[in-house]
């Protein structure tokens, strides 16, 4: 028991040291450049062995997207979790979780591009990343059906309604975030979701250069107008 034990603690450090060194190429060669014999040579090990790790250079990424994922998740469920204690508002709950999502995106820009940016050709996701990848999501899922629940939605003014040809697409959303909430909340909290992504992306890959410059102050207006979408009522 104990030989196996440290042989697993063994192969966990490896994996740790190879996934270690794989970032680092993410910043200097891309997603795209990524390379398992490059990450043997840097170890000093041979190419062969590193196969037993990582049979093939997707198996690395789709290693290096989870661990991503699961970081991104790991910070908007700590954001949320002490935003909840400290007794925010929903509003207030909402920014705290936007904000996590932007200090870590700022402080790993290549692992946010390899989750948010352009995909990687040849390289197909398979499922085992689902689980990690809706982590962020299902925060935010929570925090929407908490406000409807206790009755804390009101989006600042008149909404239109969700048209009925994306019910289908609605309906099955709702169910795979377990949202408790009507069509019209739902639509909007996926605009606004979808909306941070879309802020932080902007900033993080240039489309606000030489045009915004006071950028955390921005962030946090804008993610107060796409809490006042979904409905969050009160000041941060």
């Amino acid at each position: 028991m104990s030989g196996r034990t440290v042989r697993e603690r063994v192969r966990a450090e490896l994996i740790r040291e190879i996934t270690g060194i794989a970032r680092e190429q993410l910043a200097t060669e891309g997603a795209a450049g990524l390379s398992l014999r490059a990450v043997a040579r840097e170890m000093g090990m041979a190419s062969s062995a590193i196969y037993r790790y990582f049979p093939s250079r997707d198996d690395l990424l789709t290693a290096l997207i989870i661990d991503g994922y699961n970081a991104v998740g790991d910070a908007v469920e700590q954001a949320d979790a002490t935003s909840r204690e400290a007794g925010e508002s929903f509003s207030g709950r909402w920014l705290a979780v936007c904000r996590s999502v932007r200090a870590w995106a700022l402080a790993h820009p290549h692992e946010y591009a390899l989750l948010y940016g352009s995909p990687v050709p040849g390289y197909e996701a398979p499922e085992d990343t689902v689980p990690a990848a809706v982590r962020d999501t299902v925060v935010f899922a929570r925090l929407v059906s908490e406000a409807h629940a206790a009755g804390a939605l009101e989006p600042a003014g008149p909404c239109p309604p969700a048209p009925p040809v994306l019910g289908e697409d609605l309906a099955r959303g709702r169910a795979a975030l377990h949202i408790d909430a009507p069509d019209d909340v739902v639509a909007r909290a996926f605009t606004a979701w979808a909306g941070l992504y879309g802020t932080v992306s902007f900033e993080l890959f240039g489309q606000f250069n030489n045009v915004i410059a006071e950028r955390a102050a921005y962030f946090d207006h804008a993610m107060s107008l796409l809490g006042r979408l979904v409905g969050f009522q009160g000041a941060p």
